[in-house]
């Protein structure tokens, strides 16, 4: 998805599970096929989530790759 896509799907995408697939993030715990729940988009289109180990990582639209599982 793109910014405006995100942006314009967040009140859709507000509580939906994610499972990621891809992160640049080189600090993070986090690993492809890990997931969690979708709890605020901001301005930027930056997807905030709770993930299951507890992370609160952001995935950035164009950069991390995501996708929608429920």
């Amino acid at each position: 998805m793109n910014t405006s896509e995100i942006i314009k799907e967040s009140f859709y995408l507000l509580g939906k599970r994610v499972q990621l697939i891809y992160t640049n993030d080189e600090y993070t715990n986090l690993r492809s096929g890990d997931l969690g729940t979708i709890n605020f988009i901001d301005d930027s289109g930056t997807v905030f989530v709770n993930w299951d180990n507890g992370s609160k990582l952001g995935l950035i639209p164009g950069i991390d790759k995501w996708k929608i599982v429920y």
